[in-house]
């Protein structure tokens, strides 16, 4: 085993899905970080293995937690990258990879996880993300697909896949060393829509965690998120409301997303600044007391 990890003592694993949560680059609305929350505060998780973060973090740029009183300090808390073991509703086991995306070594990280995950019995790797895209938070949240194997990809239907050059992030380094491996591995994108995606969107969440159904059998409770989400689209429903412009925004996306291969298709998706400038502006417009 790596000196990048320690794997403790743990309870028989049978053909465990892998999830990684590892935010860093794109998680637009938060959906990924906050599926992964949800999965970790939704029944009971155990830890079974750490990862060297002296080695993997810069602590200049990822600085551990000091919490003081009156002057005392009483805990000094590390950024950790730790990989959790539970059940979903059905008994099925998961494992969850989760914390700060590492700033090096990501190649002997990759490497590490996949060994870890081949001495594990891991069936199959999911990572989890979100990303910005012109379309409405009045309809359903589309669900992209990405994987380094075709065949995998045209094993299930009814996600969106695109095709575009972008950075990468660790957790697709990680895929592709799995699908070299051996193991079944592809990413769950959520689209986010692009005029909040810098607000938390729950619908996001539950749709990454809908997708873990689809393509691993696996089941999880939505029903805090649910309620979270019920709250965040009234929210959002009102600040459109109280502004024509985006009123008429949000109707054109609707038009485009009833009409078009948004559903089934990538979509023209805005550049960077469009993406940037758009949402500055949503959120200048609302004044301090609404974000």
């Amino acid at each position: 085993m790596s000196d990048l990890v320690d794997l403790f003592d743990h309870p028989p694993l049978h053909e465990p899905v892998l999830i990684l949560g590892l935010p860093g680059w794109i998680d637009a609305g938060n959906s990924a970080a906050n599926a992964v929350s949800a999965l970790l505060a939704d029944g009971d998780s155990e830890l079974i293995a750490n990862f060297d973060t002296d080695v993997l973090l810069d602590y200049r740029a990822r600085r551990p937690i000091m919490s003081l009183d009156e002057g005392f300090i009483t805990e000094l808390s590390w950024p950790a990258i730790e990989l959790r073991a539970r059940v979903d509703d059905e008994g099925r086991h998961v494992l969850i990879l989760s914390g700060a995306e590492p700033d090096h070594a990501w190649g002997a990280f990759s490497s590490t996880v996949v060994d870890t995950a081949l001495d594990l019995g891991v069936r199959m790797i999911v990572g989890l993300g979100a990303y910005p895209a012109p379309v409405p938070h009045t309809r359903a949240t589309n669900l992209a697909m990405t994987s380094p194997s075709r065949e995998l990809l045209d094993s299930f239907a009814g996600f969106v896949r695109g095709s575009v050059e972008v950075p990468g992030g660790i957790q697709t380094a990680i895929e592709v060393a799995a699908h070299e491996a051996g193991i079944p591995s592809l990413g769950l994108w959520s689209q986010v829509p692009h005029y909040i995606s810098g607000l938390s969107f729950q619908p996001g969440s539950i749709a990454l965690l809908d997708g873990l159904q689809r393509v691993a059998g696996l089941t999880f409770s939505t029903t805090d998120l649910a309620l979270e989400a019920e709250a965040t689209n009234r929210q959002i429903d009102e600040l459109v409301e109280s502004n024509t412009q985006h009123q008429a925004m949000v109707r054109q996306l609707e038009e485009i997303w009833d009409s078009s291969d948004l559903r089934t298709g990538l979509g023209p998706l805005p550049t960077g600044d469009e993406l940037a400038d758009e949402l500055q502006a949503f959120l200048r417009d609302q004044g301090p007391s609404d974000t």
